[in-house]
């Protein structure tokens, strides 16, 4: 675990056959939230680290942007140690999650809105996710300028507790076909993430990157 950016704290897992490290993010705030939970094998060792950073706090909110095994496999464990935490995720990864009995209750959420607590402003935003194009949800926090970019913005190799500089423009023109397959959904994504102007990337695989 390591204090990656501000009050962010990101817990990684390098997997050495597919030379690709997994992250997880917990912005520790008086209203924690997850982002992401990892595989049930991640979670496993997250929750312990989890207790002991969160202490006597509970853990609030539990993102997860599309339905796949490093971004939400572990939520039934985690709701086990956590039963008061919320899942928020689209409508469409609702529906998974409850129908592969994840989770029993998630908060919605549908580009364009919003989320704001005392802590932190969240706003959502489409996600084409992968080669089935389920629609998932992105995330910006607004008041520090992070940006948690799941699976457009990774790179290979052991990077944890690593931080590239970067260019935005660059990485959202990077953004590739075989992330997002369908040509217009793509194009639309990528003018939608130019209106953004973020701080910081907190990528889901590869080192996290200032813009």
């Amino acid at each position: 675990m390591s204090v990656i950016y501000q009050d962010l704290r990101q817990f990684s897992t390098y997997i050495p056959p597919i030379n690709l490290t997994f992250h997880q993010y917990l912005l520790f705030t008086s209203e924690p939230i997850l982002f992401h939970t990892g595989s049930v094998q991640q979670a496993t060792e997250l929750v312990p680290k989890l207790k002991t950073i969160l202490g006597d706090n509970n853990l609030n909110y539990i993102f997860v942007s599309h339905f796949e095994a490093d971004e939400c496999g572990g939520l039934s464990y985690l709701l086990e140690h956590f039963p008061q935490a919320k899942a928020i995720c689209s409508e469409v990864t609702a529906r998974q999650l409850t129908g592969f009995g994840l989770t029993q209750e998630c908060i919605t959420k549908k580009p364009g809105e919003k989320l704001t607590t005392e802590s932190y402003e969240l706003e959502f935003f489409s996600y084409p996710s992968e080669i089935h194009l389920w629609e998932g949800l992105l995330v910006l926090e607004k008041r520090r300028g992070i940006f948690f970019s799941s699976d457009l913005m990774f790179r290979f190799g052991e990077a944890s507790d690593a931080v590239l500089e970067s260019n935005w423009k660059t990485e959202i023109d990077d953004i590739s076909k075989e992330q997002v397959p369908d040509p217009e959904r793509l194009i639309k994504l990528q003018q939608t993430l130019k209106q953004l102007n973020p701080n910081f990337v907190a990528t889901g695989h590869g080192p996290c990157l200032n813009v």
